[in-house]
C-alpha cells in the first residue's frame, strides 16, 4: 500500500510542477502523466492485493486481449460506431437542424413541439431502445434509429436557442439593409448560433456512442461493442469488457476531438475560440 501511495504522490509532485510551467505542451503532456498513473497505479494493486481478472483484470491483461483480437475489436467498430453511431448522429443532427429552422418561423411549433420534445428526451434509452429495436430490425438501422432520437433533442434545443441570440439592434440593422429572412439567416442568426449548435453536436458525440452500444444489448447480429460486452460478461471474460470499453472511450474521443476541430475553425471569430483568452 506505501508504494502505491508513493507513485501516486510522485506523479502528483510531477503534474504540480509541470502545470506552473509555460507552453501549450503542458496541455497534452500532463493529462498523459495522470492517466499512465492510473494505470499504473490500477496495475500494482490488480497484482499486490491479487485480485481476481474475473472481479477486475489488469490493464496487461487488458492489453493482451486487445492485440489478441483486433479483427474482432475492428468488426464491432465499424458496426456500432460507423454504422450505428455515425449514421445516426448525422441523421438526428439533421432533421434536428432542419426543425430548428421550422420552429423558428412557427410560434405554434414554438409553444407545441419544444414542451413534448422535452418530454420525449426525459425517457429513459433502456425503454426506448427496445422499441425501436422491433421496429426495425436488428441491424444497423435500429441502432442508427436510437442514436438520432438521443441526438434530435440536445442538437434542437440548442440550435432554436442560438437562432435566438441576436439583439434587436442587429435584426433591425439587417431590415435597415432590406435583407429578406433567408439573407438574414444565413448573414446574422445562422452564424450566431453555431457556437450553441456545436454545443449540442458536443454533447450529442458521448450520447450516440451509449445509445448505439445500449441498443445492441436488445438486439444485434452476432458483431457489435454492445453484443461483445453482453456475450463476454456472460462468460465472465471481463479482459474482452474491457478491452471493448478501452475500443469505446477512443472512438468517443476522436469523435469528440473532430465536433471540436471543426468549431474552432468555423467559430474563430468567436470570444470562446480566441488563443489570448
Amino acid at each position: 500500500m506505501g508504494l502505491v501511495l508513493a507513485v501516486w504522490l510522485g506523479a502528483w509532485g510531477l503534474n504540480i510542477v509541470l502545470t506552473g510551467g509555460q507552453g501549450g505542451a503542458k496541455r497534452f503532456v500532463v493529462p498523459a502523466i495522470f492517466g499512465i498513473t492510473l494505470l499504473v497505479l490500477w496495475q500494482m494493486t490488480v497484482r499486490l492485493f491479487g485480485i481476481s481478472p474475473v472481479i477486475l483484470p489488469a490493464p496487461s491483461d487488458i492489453w493482451v486481449t486487445l492485440l489478441g483480437a483486433i479483427p474482432v475489436l475492428w468488426a464491432d467498430f465499424m458496426q456500432t460506431v460507423v454504422k450505428g453511431a455515425l449514421s445516426g448522429y448525422i441523421i438526428g443532427a439533421l432533421l434536428a437542424i432542419g426543425t430548428a429552422i421550422a420552429v423558428d418561423r412557427s410560434s405554434f411549433l414554438q409553444r407545441g413541439l419544444l414542451p413534448v420534445g422535452n418530454f420525449i428526451a426525459a425517457l429513459p434509452i433502456v425503454g426506448t431502445a427496445p422499441i425501436l429495436v422491433m421496429w426495425f430490425g436488428f441491424g444497423w438501422q435500429s441502432k442508427a434509429a436510437v442514436v438520432a432520437v438521443m441526438v434530435f433533442f440536445p442538437v434542437l434545443v440548442n440550435t432554436v436557442a442560438g437562432l435566438k441570440d441576436t439583439d434587436s439592434m442587429q435584426r433591425d440593422l439587417m431590415r435597415t439593409y432590406a435583407a429578406s429572412y433567408w439573407q438574414s439567416f444565413a448573414k446574422l442568426r445562422l452564424p450566431a448560433a453555431l457556437p450553441f449548435i456545436f454545443n449540442g453536436l458536443k454533447v450529442s458525440t458521448t450520447l450516440a456512442l451509449i445509445g448505439a452500444i445500449v441498443a445492441e444489448f436488445f438486439g444485434s447480429p452476432i458483431v457489435g461493442m454492445g453484443f461483445r460486452i453482453k456475450t463476454s460478461f456472460g462468460t465472465l471474460e471481463l479482459a474482452m469488457v474491457w478491452a471493448e470499453i478501452a475500443v469505446a472511450a477512443l472512438a468517443g474521443s476522436g469523435f469528440y476531438g473532430l465536433v471540436t476541430l471543426a468549431e474552432k475553425r468555423l467559430t474563430f471569430w468567436h470570444p470562446s475560440q480566441r488563443a489570448d483568452r
